[in-house]
């Protein structure tokens, strides 16, 4: 009796190890986390060809609807004034940046921001992030509107 039992046992271990070979490690590691967490059904499907999966497939999680709307970001100073833009989104996608406060020091930083306010705009646009490199000549003003513009993406989720 004692043998028939050992041998069930080896049987057993190698029925279990034959199973993992086949089912690779990922396929073993999701298996162990859904028989750790029961409440949660995970989708293991089968390398043997023409075998389906062996446990039902998860809910599917709600998708997040993509970002719709103007996001002002924060207002960031510079020593030649405060800059702030604000982002229009329209289904995950910015359509338009506009600068709400540009450095205004003096008559050169009015200048300065003036001409690059449209490249920054035009190159945000271009790339749908805040990734973007500085305006030469412009730098003060130019990281402190991506620096707005980012916080702006932020609040969209982006």
């Amino acid at each position: 009796m004692r043998t028939r039992g050992a041998v069930a046992s080896v049987l057993a271990s190698a029925s279990i190890l034959l199973v993992s070979w086949e089912m690779g490690l990922g396929q073993l590691a999701a298996e162990h986390a859904a028989a750790t967490a029961p409440a949660e059904r995970v989708a293991v499907a089968s390398t043997r060809p023409g075998a389906g999966p062996s446990t039902t497939s998860p809910t599917p999680a709600k998708a997040k609807a993509p970002a719709s709307g103007s996001y002002a970001g924060l207002t960031e100073s510079t020593q030649y004034g405060n800059v702030q833009v604000r982002i229009t989104v329209v289904a995950g996608k910015v359509t338009d940046v506009a600068a709400l406060q540009l450095t205004d020091r003096d008559t050169r930083s009015v200048s300065i921001s003036n001409q690059a306010a449209p490249i920054l705009r035009q190159e945000i646009l271009r790339a749908q992030k805040a990734s973007v490199q500085t305006v030469s000549g412009a730098t003060y003003t130019s990281d402190a509107y991506l620096s707005s513009l980012q916080s702006a993406l932020d609040q969209a989720g982006l």
